[in-house]
């Protein structure tokens, strides 16, 4: 058993951080979180570099690479700016999908554009009166001739006022009992008549991230928008969500390292009573909680993106990554405020604004309550 990267995962490391140095600047990050704007210019430059979408194919613009590796830039986003590397590297939101399960001419439509800067892509699932349950879908897309036509309200959609396009999560057989056995993936692009995409409002944290709610009114798309086979929606989102799981994760053990890497840089400066807050017991023991937590997150974040590239889908591995990394974030965060004292407070000082970023770790992609039903589903089986 080798717990260390390789030397090709190192340098992925490696190139991530020095690019996120360089680019993701403390100025740059306060305008953007000032006037809620997503980072353009950084997102294309990161897509020049191959950061984004490194994990597909190189036929549609990737680098070959695996779930790892696209976790391992993500932790280094992050770690650098929480809000600027959520923005970035959700700008492939739940291309996956059709990475995984369409046709290539809907990879080579769909995915080259995201690869090289040119379109966003959206994951249209939550629902406004269903929430984390996606068993259940208001959502529908009805065949009419060569069309399906969809109506419904999507919620809480990553990207969802700047979306390209949007895999949207829909009841195609309204008889299916199950209800959740009759769902279908389908993309809708944007400007299609009918379709509409407005901003949730004012939102607590990942202010440069699009958070809107999508409306369907008569949308009507052709039957070969269709992603794989019709009624097996629900089972390409859940293969989705145990990859997705691993980058959310991935951004959440990024923001807790960086705000570690704040703290710790704050204490060593700062003198309170005659002497530097590092020389106090206290602030050694917060620090020392502080990166055991974060360490024992890298290994479980780690474990489950190789374990994804294995071929080895382990939803309960990817729930106790994104569970655990997601809590790090929001206890480290809150600790580094506390190291910085009332200037931890304050919007220039960055901790509060990984903190704000933390919190959201625990309730998109599935709450951590939703992670605790998927472990213990795992434990129990069918009762």
């Amino acid at each position: 058993m080798d717990f260390r990267l390789s030397k090709e995962q190192e340098a992925i490391q490696k190139a991530a951080r020095e690019f996120a140095k360089g680019e993701f600047d403390k100025e740059t990050a306060l305008e953007h979180e000032r006037t809620h704007t997503f980072p353009r210019s950084i997102w294309k430059k990161a897509c020049e570099l191959g950061f984004v979408g490194i994990h597909f194919p190189e036929k549609y613009g990737g680098q070959d690479y695996g779930v790892l590796e696209n976790a391992l830039v993500t932790e280094e986003f992050c770690r650098q700016d929480s809000s600027i590397g959520i923005a970035v590297t959700l700008a492939d939101f739940s291309s996956e999908i059709i990475l995984r399960h369409g046709t290539e001419e809907q990879k080579e439509k769909y995915l080259l554009p995201i690869a090289k800067g040119e379109a966003l892509s959206s994951g249209g699932f939550t629902e406004p009166d269903h929430g984390s349950d996606i068993t259940s879908m208001n959502t529908n897309a009805l065949r009419d001739g060569n069309h399906y036509v969809i109506n419904g309200v999507k919620t809480f959609i990553t990207n969802g006022t700047i979306g390209n396009f949007v895999i949207v999560l829909c009841q195609t057989d309204l008889d299916a009992k199950p209800t959740y056995r009759g769902q279908s993936t389908i993309i809708v692009e944007k400007g299609e008549p009918g379709y509409t995409q407005t901003d949730v409002g004012e939102k607590m944290g990942i202010k440069m991230t699009s958070t809107g709610e999508l409306s369907f009114d008569n949308v009507k798309v052709s039957l070969s928008n269709l992603l794989g086979t019709e009624n097996k929606g629900f089972y390409q989102v859940l293969e989705f969500f145990d990859e997705s799981r691993v980058e959310i994760a991935a951004q959440a053990l990024g923001i807790a390292q960086g705000a570690f890497d704040r703290a710790l840089a704050y204490v060593k400066e700062r003198s309170q009573f005659g002497k530097k807050i590092a020389e106090f017991q206290v602030t050694q023991h917060k620090l020392a909680d502080m990166i055991a937590k974060i360490e024992t997150a890298r290994l479980i974040v780690h474990k489950s993106g190789w374990n994804f590239d294995q071929g080895v889908i382990d939803p309960k591995l990817t729930s106790i990554a994104k569970m655990y990394a997601g809590r790090v974030a929001v206890e480290v965060a809150d600790e580094a405020i506390q190291l910085h004292g009332g200037y931890g407070y304050m919007l220039e000082y960055e901790v509060e604004r990984f903190y704000r970023d933390a919190k959201i770790m625990e309730i998109y992609e599935g709450t951590r309550e939703i992670q605790k039903n998927t472990i213990a589903s795992a434990l129990l089986g069918k009762m």
